[in-house]
């Protein structure tokens, strides 16, 4: 069964009512892909809600976290040639790739769009990630895809046919596709060689893939996840990060949910509750939603929302801004709408089973 079609089944049975645009339905599928593949390997990727995967990671199936209409939370706009030679996110996007790879500047856009949300308290509407896609001329010719964060980080690349048909990337030796990725790393974001290297077939039999991690020395979270597959380069810039101190708040097919754990190992969700995070993963493990938890302490379910989504939503902008920018607060509340849905998915989730190691 193609795995668009896996795709669309799913999400109707848990999401009936969601309806997916066009424009993000090979991202979606993209996405489910590598979350397969993250399942396989046990790999603890930091989840990008907000940035470049923002669209495809809240519509990533879990059982855990069925997918709440997707007209409720984003909407993705085209964007006109002029639109884009105005947007200031995509002139320095674009830029930065003329700058890297000069060959670039012959190409077409053939696609830009952006995912719009309100501005806090606002009708206005303000980017919270904006799409790029450019090609050469010809139908097979090179192509090369961005998503950009709201703050300007480009957070997710597609390089598509930059080798022969006749040898597409996937055939490469293991040296020869890290030096492809190398090339792509170093040319977008700066040396590849300070980071730990570790590449991976992935149990994939329609589709030969390998992934590619690249980490910071005492670091456990890559600061860079490639995938390699037919003749496409996908590359996210995931932050890097070490593992968080407490595992397994949920569980699902008797391990830990990492996206959960990402999410609750919070400082300020501590505080709030008063309490540690071993003393709120064992009263979940007695079958309590964090919702209740938080009840028992004469605490809302707001409050808990507010404090989590603002704890991702300046995660985000810390990474992406340069040192010394201020947070702005429009974008700050934007984030934070935007990841809300999730976070309420979680914090009323009921573990399945107490997880054993």
């Amino acid at each position: 069964m193609p795995m668009e079609h896996k795709i669309r089944e799913y999400l109707h049975k848990e999401a009936g009512s969601m309806e997916c645009p066009p424009a993000l339905s090979k991202r979606i599928e993209q996405s489910y892909s590598k979350h397969l593949q993250r399942k396989r390997s046990g790999l603890f990727m930091k989840k990008r809600l907000l940035g470049g995967m923002i669209a495809a990671a809240i519509l990533i199936p879990s059982a855990v976290f069925a997918a709440p209409p997707l007209i409720e939370l984003l909407t993705r706009t085209p964007m006109t040639d002029e639109q884009v030679k105005l947007d200031k996110v995509s002139k320095a996007a674009l830029e930065r790739l003329y700058d890297a790879f000069p060959e670039t500047k012959s190409f077409h856009i053939i696609e830009a769009s952006r995912v719009e949300g309100d501005a806090a308290n606002s009708k206005d509407k303000k980017a919270i990630q904006t799409s790029l896609v450019l090609q050469e001329k010809g139908t097979s010719g090179k192509k090369i895809s961005l998503a950009i964060g709201a703050a300007g980080a480009i957070d997710h690349i597609d390089q598509v046919n930059w080798e022969p048909q006749e040898k597409p990337v996937v055939s490469l030796t293991e040296k020869e596709m890290k030096a492809k990725v190398d090339t792509l790393i170093d040319k977008m974001y700066g040396d590849s060689e300070n980071y730990e290297f570790r590449i991976e077939q992935m149990e994939n039999p329609d589709n030969k893939t390998f992934m590619l991690n690249y980490t910071k020395k005492e670091e456990d979270i890559p600061f860079f996840q490639v995938f390699v597959h037919s003749n496409t380069i996908s590359l996210s810039l995931a932050g890097g990060g070490t593992a968080p101190d407490v595992e397994g708040f949920f569980s699902r097919d008797g391990k830990p949910d990492k996206t959960a754990d990402y999410f609750l190992n919070d400082e300020n969700l501590f505080a709030l509750l008063d309490m540690s995070a071993a003393e709120l993963k064992q009263e979940i493990a007695k079958g309590k939603t964090v919702v209740e938890i938080a009840a028992a302490k004469k605490v809302s379910k707001q409050q808990v929302v507010d404090v989590i989504a603002t704890t991702q939503a300046k995660k985000e902008i810390q990474g992406d801004k340069k040192e010394g920018d201020s947070i702005d607060n429009d974008t700050l509340q934007l984030l934070k709408k935007a990841v809300e849905p999730k976070v309420v998915h979680i914090i009323e989730h009921r573990t399945e089973t107490p997880w054993q190691k």
